[in-house]
């Protein structure tokens, strides 16, 4: 049965009122602004709440669109006691456009977007103090927010298509394809960059713990840089690439970790790590691909993102002897952007232009994980193969595996364990898009 725009806006509606009543970092409480006076008048009072609904919901079914990609990218297996679809489904490339790795993905990023629409239009008609400044602070976050989650729906359904312009339930826009969908992720990031290039010294909300050094006007421009350079990088647009790192918070003297993360809590109703499984465990378990630890330079140190198991894990003929470690515990953060990914986006604005500059950021990386400078030949090939090897160990688990192989044309390169396993190229749209 076909579900209708308006029973599907409901629930949205309805989603965003329950989601309020957590709180990020265990802070304040969500409670108080509902959908309506946001759109119809967004105050200062409801503001910081509107803030931190987008950003809570930013982080539901994110270990779903995770796991997806993560298995599309034979980084590792899911396996769960509870849905052998991961096993199934997932590995084998026959993807199912009714069920909840499909739908709902899709649901809870658009339902984000719609939470940023309802403050972009109570922002628009608001009758509060805001000052120029503000306001085009406030515009410049919440459409660098929509940008980034319409960037996670268009790297799932690739060309399948997205929906762009949502903002009218009754009157929704057209499924675009993936280029015109990344044009459109351009124009909305361009345009946030100019809002916070105008937009003062300060934001009239507070930011959760993950923007740390990216809490104000110009430090989350430097973040909309960097997530606008890993779009050009997705368009081959290498010239821009290298001219937006130029403005964000790349450093190659820096921390690499140094970026912008979800964060989680124990608090109240607030969301604990969905990606957090304890070691050696048997119902539910992320095992390592064997080809993570086969394929490694020795001597890498990311090789400790995954940990032997006490016994092998097996399940419909796949196996896994090792654990996926990268989050420890319930509360740590998940990473949107970091600076080594912004490293590796430069060596790759540079790989053909200026191999020699590539390979000094290659380098950086290198280094940084135990290993010696990078002394293979400087042809565009070879450094994309060097580039896309680092990017595998340096961003294993963070869902760019399966994006980076299908950009590079190489994802019959990724392997299959099974007779009749096939990587897929996309995700399907749902049976049921509208919203």
């Amino acid at each position: 049965m076909k579900i209708t725009k308006k029973f599907n806006i409901i629930i949205l509606t309805i989603g965003f009122l329950a989601f309020t009543s957590c709180s990020l970092d265990g802070g304040e409480s969500l409670n108080g602004a509902s959908t309506s006076s946001i759109s119809d008048d967004l105050s200062r009072g409801e503001l910081p709440q509107a803030i931190s609904g987008i950003l809570s919901d930013m982080r539901d079914r994110l270990n779903t669109q995770v796991d997806v990609q993560s298995i599309m990218g034979r980084e590792y297996y899911y396996f769960t006691s509870s849905d052998p679809r991961f096993e199934g489904d997932v590995v084998t490339g026959n993807l199912d456009n009714q069920t909840f790795y499909t739908t709902n993905v899709w649901s809870t990023r658009y339902a984000a977007i719609k939470e940023a629409n309802l403050a972009l239009e109570g922002l628009a008609n608001t009758t509060s103090d805001f000052s120029a400044q503000e306001t085009a602070a406030i515009r410049g976050v919440l459409n660098t927010l929509k940008a980034h989650e319409l960037l996670m729906v268009s790297n799932n359904q690739y060309t399948n298509g997205i929906r762009i312009d949502v903002a009218d339930p009754d009157n929704l826009g057209p499924i675009v394809g993936y280029d015109e969908a990344l044009t459109a992720i351009l124009g909305l990031l361009t345009d946030a960059a100019v809002d916070l290039a105008s937009g003062g010294s300060s934001f009239p909300f507070n930011l959760t713990s993950g923007y740390t050094g990216f809490d104000t006007p110009a430090g989350f421009l430097q973040f909309n840089k960097g997530l606008t350079a890993r779009v050009e990088a997705y368009r081959g647009n290498y010239s821009s690439v290298l001219s937006l790192l130029g403005g964000s918070f790349m450093n190659m003297a820096g921390d690499l970790n140094e970026g912008v993360y979800h964060t989680f809590s124990l608090t109240g109703a607030d969301l604990s790590n969905p990606l957090f499984i304890a070691q050696n465990q048997e119902a539910n378990v992320r095992v390592a691909h064997s080809s993570f630890l086969v394929d490694a330079e020795a001597g890498d140190t990311r090789t400790n993102k995954v940990t032997l198991r006490d016994t092998p894990r097996e399940a419909s003929d796949l196996v896994g002897t090792h654990d996926v470690w990268i989050y420890q515990s319930l509360l740590d953060n998940v990473p949107i952007l970091r600076n080594s990914e912004l490293i590796l986006l430069y060596a790759e604005a540079n790989m053909v232009s200026n191999p020699a500059e590539a390979v000094n950021a290659i380098n950086v990386i290198r280094n940084a994980a135990g290993l010696v400078d990078y002394a293979g030949a400087q042809t565009p090939s070879a450094l994309e193969d060097e580039i896309l090897n680092q990017r595998r160990y340096e961003l294993f688990a963070e869902s760019h595996r399966w994006v980076d192989m299908r950009r590079f044309g190489r994802l019959s390169e990724l392997p299959n364990d099974r007779a009749g396993d096939m990587v897929p190229s996309a995700v399907p749209i749902p049976f049921d898009d509208d919203f």
